[in-house]
């Protein structure tokens, strides 16, 4: 079973992401900050990890640059209100995330990516 680490503050986004990934079969795991991202990335061992840019204590860009620093094949997709600026995506891509979805979004859309990234 693939595992799938959520790292997200806004619970209502979190809860959603994670019914939906464990209606798929995905074991995962949800963190609400960056640190606790940071700590569950090492102790959980993901095959996927799914992070909002804009996070409590550490922003998504730290929790990228420990996991690609860490475990560099760890596929990472970014989750990210459309307000937020385009540099701060361009340097989540330059760090090698995998996919990024902006909010809202539906949660179907992002099954079907994490399916095709973990294929």
């Amino acid at each position: 079973m693939k595992k799938i680490l959520i790292i997200e503050d806004d619970l209502l986004i979190s809860s959603l992401v994670q019914f939906r990934l464990k209606k798929d079969g995905y074991e995962t795991h949800l963190v609400c900050d960056g640190n606790e991202g940071i700590k569950a990335i090492d102790e959980f061992l993901p095959d996927l990890i799914i992070t909002d840019v804009m996070m409590p204590f550490r922003s998504g860009i730290e929790i990228i640059h420990h996991s690609k620093k860490t475990h560099p094949d760890t596929p990472i997709i970014v989750l990210s209100s459309l307000g937020e600026e385009e540099e701060v995506v361009l340097e989540a891509f330059n760090l090698g995330v995998a996919d990024f979805i902006p909010k809202p979004f539906n949660p179907n859309e992002l099954a079907i990516r994490v399916k095709r990234i973990l294929k």
